[in-house]
């Protein structure tokens, strides 16, 4: 399913936000940013966008874990991923037979987003899965030769699974950070090697092992609008749609430059990939040690016997992500209060002391309404009254024997034909043209008597169907 483009009038409404000026008496501080590159181009205060946030702005990282190791997820405004990390023995590759395998693989379902197709590899998802292999396994930051358990024979392979689960832009910031924290998380099951022998130990016999990290690298993207003039950090789904070039640079706390990717087709000047890669440094460091101390306290919670994140709802088999804390209820002098809400209240109008006992087991009180249960609806009801007050059908029944045999025997060549349906009892007549002489004739009060009679009959024929 294709995603649903953007009108001309919503493309010149965001737009319109992102060059809006708005004059401000002191521009807003930001002591982490050196001065000097603030000045070359436009003011942050002259850039308004539509969530509120200022051009340089981040949105919001969360960070959550799970009951195992190396599952976690990530919140990026309203970009949520997961990422669960998994690892196997397997033969390693031929030119590399000290080194351990890095696998990722990230999923884009219809869930996140109606524009995904499912088991489709899309050219966004071809892009970004790229682009994590070039952030994480290039960058080398993770000893893969420490994941060698015989050389040319066993090496654990470590698989990273991320799952896009909600898309509101900027999913390769969020993925990289999920991937990343995963592979922290992450603890390998502790082996032993004896001559041949290759024995894998449980979590209970020995404490699982956590990988060699040498860096945390960390993407961080920058969406150009009018041709470069104006810069965006961490651009939302709708910001994404109308922007000229994206620029993601991937960058650790040491102010070294992982990789970086220019897409969109724009011409950046130098001047401007300084300033983006400035900007990546004080934000990989911010959300580094965000990371870090998220750990941390996961590795506290754990070691306590406690459960973080959303762990708890995992047991109990229930989503608790919009779950509310419960009130505190005081149940001291429940009886006075009580009392005094009785005592302030308006006593009501009628009150009905003694109930009626009709019969034993019953009680009525008050004097009710009239009973309505077995009653015809009005429409039958006026029917019968039409039927009984109709002065033809109080008639002799000498005179209605002798309509009858009139209808008889003007109409012995009719055809009457009976629906043979259960729900519904249908008579169509279907006359014919019978010969003006074999045609008795009759007057105009027989004729009107005739066909009220026969209605009649057809009434008492569905009665007794």
């Amino acid at each position: 399913m294709k995603e649903t483009p953007l009108s001309n009038c919503e493309k010149r409404f965001l737009l319109r936000a992102i060059e809006e000026r708005k004059v401000r008496e002191q521009p807003p501080a930001f002591p982490s940013f050196p001065p000097t590159f603030l000045s070359p181009l436009i003011p942050l205060s002259a850039l308004q966008r539509l969530d509120g946030r200022q051009s340089y702005d981040y949105r919001n990282v969360r960070v959550s874990f799970g009951t195992d190791y190396g599952c976690c997820v990530v919140e990026l405004g309203k970009t949520r991923v997961l990422g669960q990390v998994s690892c196997e023995l397997v033969a390693p590759k031929p030119n590399r037979a000290t080194e351990g395998i890095l696998f990722f693989n990230l999923e884009l379902s219809p869930m996140a987003s109606p524009a995904f197709e499912l088991g489709r590899q899309s050219e966004l998802l071809v892009k970004l899965n790229r682009l994590l292999e070039r952030c994480l396994r290039n960058s080398k930051c993770i000893d893969t030769e420490s994941l060698c358990v015989v050389a040319g024979e066993k090496v654990w392979q470590i698989r990273v699974d991320l799952h896009l689960l909600n898309h509101d832009g900027n999913i390769i910031d969020a993925a990289s950070i999920a991937a990343i924290v995963a592979l922290c998380h992450f603890r390998r099951p502790d082996v032993s090697v004896q001559g041949e022998e290759i024995t894998v130990y449980t979590p209970e016999e020995r404490d699982p092992v956590p990988l060699s990290i040498h860096h945390i690298p960390i993407c961080v993207s920058f969406a150009f609008f009018k041709q470069g003039t104006y810069l965006l950090v961490d651009p939302s789904e709708r910001e994404e749609r109308v922007m000229d070039g994206l620029l993601v640079i991937a960058m650790n706390k040491h102010r070294e430059i992982c990789t970086i990717q220019s897409s969109g087709g724009i011409m950046l000047l130098k001047d401007q990939v300084l300033r983006c890669s400035k900007i990546t440094g004080v934000k990989v460091a911010e959300i580094t040690e965000l990371i870090q101390k998220a750990l941390e306290n996961d590795r506290k919670v754990r070691k306590e016997g406690g459960k973080f994140g959303f762990a708890e709802s995992i047991p109990n088999q229930k989503i608790t992500a919009f779950k509310m804390e419960r009130a505190l209820v005081d149940a001291n002098d429940v009886e006075e209060q009580a009392e005094e809400i009785i005592m302030k209240a308006d006593p009501p109008l009628d009150v009905f002391a003694k109930p009626i006992l009709w019969t034993p087991g019953t009680a009525q009180i008050g004097e009710g309404v009239e009973n309505s249960w077995g009653e015809l609806e009005e429409s039958e009801r006026g029917e019968e009254e039409d039927d009984d007050n109709d002065p033809d059908t109080l008639e002799d029944p000498k005179m209605e024997m002798e309509d009858v045999s009139i209808v008889s025997k003007t109409k012995k060549d009719d055809t009457i034909v009976l629906s043979d349906s259960e729900e519904e009892e249908v008579v169509i007549l279907k006359p014919e043209k019978v010969p003006k002489k074999t045609r008795t004739p009759t007057s105009s009060k027989q004729e009107n008597s005739s066909k009220k009679v026969g209605n009649k009959k057809r009434k008492k024929k569905r009665v007794s169907y």
